[in-house]
């Protein structure tokens, strides 16, 4: 490691930043890696702009274009994060200057790029994910006649995420954050020519624009009350520059900006249906990229919530809720990406829950999001893998048997599978059973929340246990329910070809190892101390070995259950009527209903009373006053006879009622 970050060496000058309280500054550096930091974005972006400019003169050429601008920001990261490795802890939080943005009278802002081990872990995941999915891509894509748009819009996926997590800033943070709803509204809706896919994708941009407003109010009140927007003022000791109760409403703001994002209650209603988009999407925007910004906006902004604790009680409050809801939600999707999507829902929940947590939380939470970046991108390739050798069939009671003829897909879905559910030493047992215990550790003296929270999230992993396997048995064990001739077309399921398969071995390795490599000696943990701080450990209310013992018990009921229903026993082809729970979850909890009886009804009465109130009262009383004055002038034209003897007669009346109306005043 010494020799490949030597080079740099001497160019750095020391500085020393505190490790028990977070890092809102860092020292700001130059040359070396750190010079060529700026092709981490400007890579997938010139790649993008560069297949969309050329147009289809690129498209025999272009996928491996795309291919080529993420493998290479992912080089550029991996260096950087060498570089920095082998820096002391307390000087591994990196500024490297790009320029004057913003130079209006006292207000000044410059753009730079934070180098530290949050946007660096976030950075790596992004890269190397997303480099897998793009290789995957040039398979699954292969006979799309937009192929090259369709790799552009990756690249300006992948640069905008990039930006979101490297900025120095919240304002240069919204533009990457702007930049991810732009491109996944474009990716969701890439085969816009069918009109539910360009409903899911203006659905999925107008939710995420009810959680940017979020962001622009926070940065406002930040503006306000601190008169910067840079992570180093905003961050550093908020509490000595606002009240807690302004500290409160940003926090608030910032959790409904990470809210919309990241699909928490109650702005997850797009995320089903941004299944829309083709597969590789879904693993990027469910695994590496757009779910994740809200988790890293709340980390990030940890100090904030950390001097406003009604705001952070309520962070915990929505991860708890949404976890619930989105293990209740899969518990009844036939569909099998909409059945991963309500994972990723929850599974973020879990993240939100811990990063509500406060330090003892924060890394929890992004150790979490790393592992499962890696299994659930598997298992949405996997999912992809079953629809190229289904002929694009989603519909698990049509599915079964399948391990018999995608071996390598049913196998490296198993271990997705085996780590989210968290049995041990696959990923997620060191992650998600990290954030389950955290749950457990009173805040503030308050046991209940403990326990409730706690409860919640023991109670979440048992649910999770049974839908996912579900899935996994619906969809590889059992008897064969395969589409026939009879219903029209035949299935022949086969495997996938090798840049399908390859990318989705090499993210069941990290399945399977990457949790116990990442957790030996609290490396990860200490990895991210300079940004997350310090936090000691607390007691959980209940022995630390009970809860491993406690956590494994509900996810092998869940599991049980799940293997007697859906593996050994008949799966009906036609969905039975189910439970009224069971019937709410299959539209999501009834969330659209209520959004449009809340929201969207009211919303267009409103606009509708609006629009009468403009022509009835505006409108209205501007053309009253005009006909008004138009009567008036008709009548007094009536006057205008053109006799003399009327005027005269006019004169004489008017005369006598002045003469009355003096002798009146006189007397």
């Amino acid at each position: 490691m010494h020799t490949l970050t030597s080079v740099v060496d001497g160019l750095v000058p020391a500085a020393t930043l505190a490790t028990d309280t977070l890092s809102p500054a860092g020292e700001t550096v130059s040359g070396g890696i750190f010079s060529v930091a700026p092709l981490l974005v400007g890579l997938p972006l010139a790649s993008a702009a560069i297949l969309l400019l050329l147009g289809r003169r690129a498209d025999t050429w272009g996928h491996w274009l795309g291919v080529l601008a993420s493998a290479g920001a992912f080089v550029v990261g991996l260096l950087t994060f060498l570089r920095i490795l082998d820096r002391p802890a307390d000087e591994r939080v990196l500024d490297v200057h790009l320029g004057t943005w913003i130079d209006a009278g006292a207000f000044h802002l410059d753009a730079g790029m934070r180098l530290d081990p949050l946007s660096l872990t976030f950075v790596l995941l992004v890269t190397f994910v997303g480099t897998l999915i793009h290789v995957y891509s040039v398979a699954y894509m292969e006979h799309d006649a937009d192929r090259r748009r369709f790799f552009a819009y990756l690249n300006l996926f992948v640069a905008a995420m990039l930006v979101l997590v490297l900025a120095n800033s919240f304002l240069l943070l919204f533009v990457g954050w702007e930049g991810v709803g732009l491109a996944s509204y474009l990716l969701i809706g890439f085969w816009n020519h069918h009109m539910p896919y360009a409903v899911a994708a203006k659905k999925a941009f107008v939710a995420n624009r009810v959680g940017d407003l979020g962001l622009l109010i926070a940065m406002g009140l930040m503006f306000a009350h601190f008169g910067a927007l840079d992570f180093a003022t905003v961050l550093d000791d908020p509490a000595a520059h606002a009240s807690e109760g302004t500290l409160t409403a940003i926090g608030l703001m910032l959790l409904l900006a990470a809210c919309g994002k990241s699909a928490q209650f109650p702005l997850q209603s797009w995320l089903g249906d941004a299944m829309a988009g083709p597969t590789p999407v879904s693993a990027l925007i469910h695994a590496a990229t757009m779910v994740t910004a809200g988790v890293y906006l709340i980390v990030r902004s940890g100090a904030v919530f950390e001097a406003a604790p009604d705001a952070q009680l309520v962070v915990v409050i929505i991860g708890a809720i949404t976890l619930l809801f989105g293990a209740i939600v899969g518990c009844a999707k036939d569909d099998i990406k909409k059945a991963l999507a309500a994972s990723t829902m929850s599974q973020i929940g879990y993240m939100v829950l811990a990063a509500g947590l406060g330090p003892v939380g924060y890394a929890f939470a992004i150790f979490h999001l790393v592992t499962h970046g890696f299994f659930k991108a598997g298992m949405f390739l996997g999912a992809g893998s079953v629809m190229h050798g289904m002929d694009d069939q989603v519909d698990m009671r049509r599915f079964g048997g399948l391990a018999r003829y995608m071996k390598i897909t049913w196998i490296t879905f198993m271990m997705g599978w085996l780590a989210i559910l968290g049995i041990p030493p696959f990923a997620g047992f060191f992650s998600k059973d990290k954030i389950i215990e955290a749950a457990f550790i009173p805040t503030d003296g308050a046991q209940w929340r403990a326990w409730v929270f706690g409860t919640v999230a023991l109670l979440g992993a048992g649910i999770t246990a049974f839908y996912m396997s579900r899935l996994f048995f619906m969809t590889f064990e059992g008897e064969r329910r395969w589409t026939t001739k009879r219903d029209g077309s035949e299935q022949h399921p086969h495997e996938s070809p090798a840049l399908m398969t390859w990318p989705m071995i090499i993210l069941a390795v990290g399945s399977v190892g990457l949790g116990l490599v990442l957790s030996l000696g609290g490396r990860f943990v200490g990895w991210l101390e300079p940004v997350t701080g310090h936090a000691e450990h607390g007691e959980p209310v209940l022995p630390e070995w009970l809860l491993i013992a406690l956590t494994l018990a509900v996810v092998v009921v869940g599991l049980v259950v799940a293997w007697r229903r859906y593996a050994v026993s008949t799966v009906p082809v036609v969905p039975p009527l189910g439970t009224a729970l069971t019937r709410a979850a299959r539209v999501d909890l009834y969330q659209d209903a209520v959004n449009d009886a809340v929201l969207v009804e009211p919303g267009q009465h409103l606009t509708r009373s609006l629009v009468y109130a403009d022509h009835a009262v505006v409108d209205g009383g501007v053309k009253g006053l005009a006909h008004s004055t138009v009567g008036l002038g008709s009548l007094l034209r009536r006057a205008q006879t053109g006799y003399v003897r009327t005027y005269a007669a006019t004169m004489l009346g008017g005369l006598v009622v002045l003469l009355v109306v003096v002798l009146v005043v006189q007397s």
